[in-house]
Parts: C-alpha cells; sequence; structure tokens
C-alpha cells in the first residue's frame, strides 16, 4: 500500500510539473517586442540608434518603411530611407500600401524576414485607414507579439494605441484657436492599431501645449494612461508593460486611474479630482502596470 501511494503521489507531482511548463512555454509566446514612440520633431541620433539596436542592428537588421500618413508618401519614404542608411543601416526599403493591397495575402510576402517596423509623420488618419483592420495589420499584430520592433514618429506615434486621437476638435469649429477648453465630447478618437493597450498616446505634446486635448480623453477614458511625447524625445515600452524616456524634451503622463468626481455641466466642462501628473525626463522610466515612475540618478 505505501509503495503504491507513493506512485500515485510522484504522479501527481510529475503532471502538475508538465502542466505548469507547458503554461510557462504558452506565456512566453505571447511576450511582446519593443515600441519605440517619437513625439515628432527632431529624431535624434540617441533615439535612432536605439531602434536600429532593437530592430536588428546596422548589418543584419531588415527595416520597412510605412510613410503612408504622409501626404507625399513617395517623399517621405525616400527620405526616411536616406535617414536610416546615412546611420549605416543596410537594408531598409518602405513600402506603400493601399486598403486594397493591405488586405491581399500576396502583400505579406513582401514582409518576410523584416525585423524592425517605422511609421512616419503625417497624418494618422491616412495610415489606419490604409491598413486597419487589413491582413498587413495582423502581420503587425503578430509580428509584435512575437518579439518584434516597431517605431513610429509624429502621425506614427498616434497609431500605437488603441483609442488614437485624430487631430479633430468636434465642438471647437475656431481652427486658428484649437484645444482652448476641456469640454466632453470635443476630441475625435478613433481605433488605433492598438500595439498599447493601456495608455493613449498624444504627441508634439510640450511644444504645441496639447494638454486640454489629452486631458479631455482621459478624463473620458479613465483607465488609459495618457502620455504626452514631446518633440526630439521618445518612450522605449518593453513588454508592453514599462517605458524608458529618451532624449531632449519631456513625457506627461496623466493617471485618471483613481481619479474622483468626473463629470461634465451644463456647458459640457469636464472636471475632476484626483488626477496624477508625472513629468519623466530622458533616462526617467515609468511602470505602466503598478502607476509608477523610476527616477533617473543625476
Amino acid at each position: 500500500m505505501n509503495h503504491l501511494r507513493l506512485i500515485v503521489q510522484l504522479s501527481i507531482v510529475f503532471t502538475v510539473l508538465v502542466v505548469s511548463m507547458s503554461g510557462g512555454l504558452r506565456a512566453s509566446e505571447k511576450k511582446e517586442g519593443h515600441l519605440l514612440i517619437i513625439g515628432g520633431g527632431t529624431r535624434t541620433p540617441e533615439m535612432m540608434g536605439r531602434f536600429i539596436d532593437l530592430a536588428g542592428g546596422r548589418d543584419k537588421g531588415r527595416i520597412i518603411v510605412f510613410p503612408m500618413a504622409s501626404i507625399e508618401p513617395e517623399t517621405t519614404g525616400v527620405e526616411q530611407v536616406a535617414h536610416l542608411k546615412s546611420l549605416g543601416v543596410k537594408n531598409v526599403n518602405y513600402i506603400i500600401f493601399n486598403r486594397v493591397q493591405a488586405s491581399d495575402p500576396a502583400s505579406l510576402k513582401l514582409l518576410e524576414g523584416v525585423t524592425g517596423v517605422f511609421f512616419s509623420g503625417g497624418d494618422q488618419s491616412r495610415l489606419t485607414a490604409a491598413i486597419g483592420g487589413t491582413l498587413v495589420h495582423d502581420w503587425l499584430m503578430k509580428f509584435y507579439r512575437a518579439g518584434g520592433t516597431i517605431s513610429g514618429t509624429s502621425a506614427g506615434a498616434a497609431v500605437m494605441s488603441k483609442v488614437m486621437i485624430t487631430g479633430d476638435e468636434i465642438l471647437n469649429k475656431d481652427s486658428t484657436q484649437l484645444f482652448v477648453f476641456i469640454k466632453k465630447g470635443n476630441i475625435k478618437t478613433t481605433k488605433g492599431f492598438g500595439f498599447l493597450q493601456n495608455a493613449i498616446i498624444d504627441q508634439h505634446f510640450v511644444r504645441r501645449k496639447r494638454q486640454n486635448r489629452l486631458l479631455t480623453v482621459v478624463m473620458e477614458n479613465p483607465k488609459l494612461l495618457g502620455v504626452g511625447i514631446d518633440e526630439a524625445t521618445c518612450i522605449v515600452v518593453t513588454g508592453g508593460r514599462e517605458f524608458e524616456v529618451l532624449g531632449e524634451g519631456t513625457v506627461i503622463v496623466y493617471d485618471a486611474t483613481k481619479a474622483a468626481n468626473i463629470r461634465a455641466d451644463r456647458e459640457g466642462n469636464l472636471s475632476a479630482t484626483n488626477i496624477v501628473t508625472h513629468i519623466l525626463m530622458s533616462g526617467d522610466r515609468f511602470d505602466m502596470a503598478t502607476r509608477r515612475a523610476v527616477i533617473r540618478k543625476p
């Protein structure tokens, strides 16, 4: 009886170990890669060097530029490729997809062997209109979740989040005075590419004084962090959870997770208490899961 009981116990232990190991393997397959999200303006050598390293390096990486956000995608594509080549990248090219092409399985062959993707600036709505919800978008999600590196600047930064700021206002009709109030229903958002699930990205943030815009969206989506990235500045997101700030400017984070009294008056003015603000500079880190900053020591 004791011998039989020992065999049963060992069998149970072995089964638990097998299940645990298989579960761990499944979890590792879902590990996100890196997002290098630039707020627009100058792309510093430090930022682009980090992107190139994460995307496989100057010699072994294969980088593809998507310039469809630009009003002149051909010109932008040529310029972005030339910039990356000037930094030593040997294998880099650009691809311009329209929606029909992005929905064609044959187009995915053009992406074989890619180790890094870069989205140019322009109008983020052009980019999502071209590939959002297509087979190319599906490929990008799988690429990122399998550990791939994706970067973008300006409009190419805005598309990174699940909730995307389009840049349009609904209530304010004066195009010479942008984002002059914080009112419910003013900022137009739509679906972004969704690489970043727990935050909303805004760009050119300090330079163009877009605090009102992001605060409005955060109060309307209090479970999501608002991350405003200034020009010549980026965040490097690792594993979909933590990011590091790089560059010449600052990143402002609005956290309304524990905000109280979020409400609108009869004029539509939004109000809330206990919204936490973090102002971060190059070298600082932020954990989006715990909502805690780790400040770089001088």
